[in-house]
């Protein structure tokens, strides 16, 4: 196996990247910078050299307000026409390739969990690009996993819970929004399911990953924070504008996920494993 992994100091793809070396498996790893996505020659010289068998392919636009407006043709380039130059250069190479989505694909007008299979309709321009980023690979590749992921949090980057931290050091309260439910996900247990993935030989597709059980921001919050001297109130969506608008119940089933085998911890688990390693 020869891994290559594309947006290789981001939040995932660092993480991955410490994992794989971590586990003395070797891979190739990339920034941004080293193979910009969006230069599709630039991409097949470093993959031709390369000549993976698999590809995680972790560079992606996820600045999900600004991609609304003032980003909004960034977003569209990287999570689509970027994904779509390394897609097809996999295709050449015949290797594998793992697409990272997102829960945003979905509105969140349901109360019950969403499988893989569920009907699509993403409210926010992210979930739009993300979306046709997976059409792309399925009409591309039959070699691929597409894992779709949800409210990331990790060592590297900026996430949640350091913003959080960060908000605790200088005010006394804080407001979070109560009323979007869903699962955090540690960068640590998706690119263990990554590894997995491939390592365990498994059906290609469409598969959900996140830690276990599910929880609002503001539970989300009230964890983070419990040991640090601030207030933590909840409040409505309404009463926190946000460009981009979110969906109110993205819980993904994890059932499909289970049955290849991989052991998901509990959000409130991996958080506080995050918090102390």
């Amino acid at each position: 196996m020869t891994y290559l992994i594309t947006g290789g100091t981001g939040q995932l793809g660092t993480e991955l990247t410490e994992l794989l070396k971590s586990k003395n498996i070797p891979a190739v790893s990339f920034s941004s910078e080293e193979m910009n996505i969006l230069d599709k020659e630039q991409v097949k010289e470093l993959m031709m050299k390369v000549k993976p068998t698999v590809v995680f392919h972790c560079a992606a636009f996820t600045a999900v307000d600004k991609a609304e407006d003032e980003q909004k043709e960034l977003n569209w380039e990287v999570n689509v026409e970027g994904t779509k130059n390394v897609a097809e250069i996999c295709k050449e190479l015949n290797c594998t390739f793992i697409y990272i989505s997102t829960d945003y694909v979905f509105d969140g007008e349901t109360d019950s969990e969403y499988t893989e299979e569920s009907a699509v309709n993403p409210i926010n321009e992210y979930g739009k690009a993300k979306l046709a980023g997976e059409e792309l690979v399925r009409q591309l590749l039959e070699k691929h996993y597409i894992i779709r992921t949800s409210w990331v949090f990790g060592e590297y980057g900026s996430n949640f819970v350091y913003t959080m931290k960060r908000l605790a050091q200088t005010n006394k309260v804080l407001t979070i929004v109560n009323d979007q439910v869903g699962r955090p996900t540690w960068t640590r247990t998706l690119a263990e399911f990554m590894i997995h993935l491939i390592r365990t030989k498994q059906e290609y597709g469409t598969y959900h990953l996140s830690n276990d059980g599910s929880c609002s921001w503001y539970e989300f919050a009230k964890e983070i924070l419990k040991d640090e001297p601030v207030e933590v109130k909840p409040i409505s969506s309404k009463e926190f504008p946000q460009k981009a608008r979110r969906p109110k119940t993205s819980i993904m089933s994890l059932d499909k996920t289970k049955k290849t085998g991989f052991i998901i911890p509990h959000w409130n688990d991996a958080l506080h494993d995050f918090l102390n390693s």
